[in-house]
């Protein structure tokens, strides 16, 4: 059994293209991708209609007690079916997402990341071990990238892989175990919230202790972006934060 307590707020005056899904076991994190303008998405579906359906598409693995990446794997391919014969999947800029899972399998807790949304393992010493898929960061010729790099690596041996229109992705992601007898918590992170730490300068283990209050951590994103500005990209971006915690029983 897991304790999930979560905040998401959308960028001001957009959509929201995070998403959160919860059981009695696991939660889903998923930060979807904006398609930049003018790229072809091949799609007409949209990214808050991706991160729901691929949410929903992973219930099965993780209540069955799939491997993470197993789950994925299926949730993906499910998610491919579910656009129908009318979409381009092809497409450079098809809808794809960042995903971050974790889920108790009696005394241990799964975690999965892939790509920029990271899960915080808060260890009963205090340490804090950040489980980060950094490979974004990683592409040649370093920020900005042009849109042409990031069609050219998405999802392919020495780029950076996102849940889209590849399967095997799922099995490129971060994933591992922990006792939960270690843990004092867990944290689930979009990009949208860790700029706190990477940007701002807030330490990892002050970021996951505040994320048991995460209407906290987003109002704080606000005021630090507003009075801050931000070193690339969108002033605001979708933010979301869950904490996990292990009642007794």
């Amino acid at each position: 059994m897991l304790r999930v307590s979560f905040a998401s707020a959308a960028a001001p005056g957009r959509a929201n293209e995070d998403y959160v899904l919860a059981g009695p076991s696991w939660v889903v994190l998923l930060d979807g991708a904006t398609p930049a303008p003018g790229v072809d998405a091949g799609c007409d579906h949209g990214v808050p209609w991706l991160v729901r359906t691929l949410a929903a598409a992973l219930v099965p693995g993780l209540e069955g007690g799939a491997p993470l990446p197993e789950a994925l794997e299926a949730a993906i391919t499910a998610t491919m079916a579910a656009h129908g014969g009318s979409c381009d999947l092809a497409a450079p800029g098809s809808p794809s997402a960042t995903v971050a899972l974790a889920r108790r399998r009696g005394d241990l807790l799964d975690y999965l990341v892939l790509c920029d949304s990271p899960v915080a393992l808060w260890r009963r010493d205090g340490r804090v071990t950040v489980v980060r898929d950094d490979r974004l960061d990683q592409l040649p010729g370093g920020r900005p990238y042009s849109l042409e790099l990031v069609n050219a690596m998405r999802n392919r041996p020495g780029g950076f892989w996102v849940a889209s229109a590849c399967p095997r992705a799922a099995r490129e992601a971060l994933s591992g175990a922990v006792p939960v007898r270690e843990l004092r918590g867990a944290a689930l992170f979009t990009d949208g919230v860790t700029r706190l730490a990477e940007w701002y300068g807030r330490a990892w283990e002050s970021l996951v202790a505040g994320a048991a209050e995460p209407e906290r951590l987003l109002a704080e994103v606000r005021e630090q972006e507003l009075a801050r500005g931000v070193p690339r990209g969108k002033l605001h971006d979708d933010a979301t934060a869950a904490w996990v915690s292990f009642p007794p029983g």
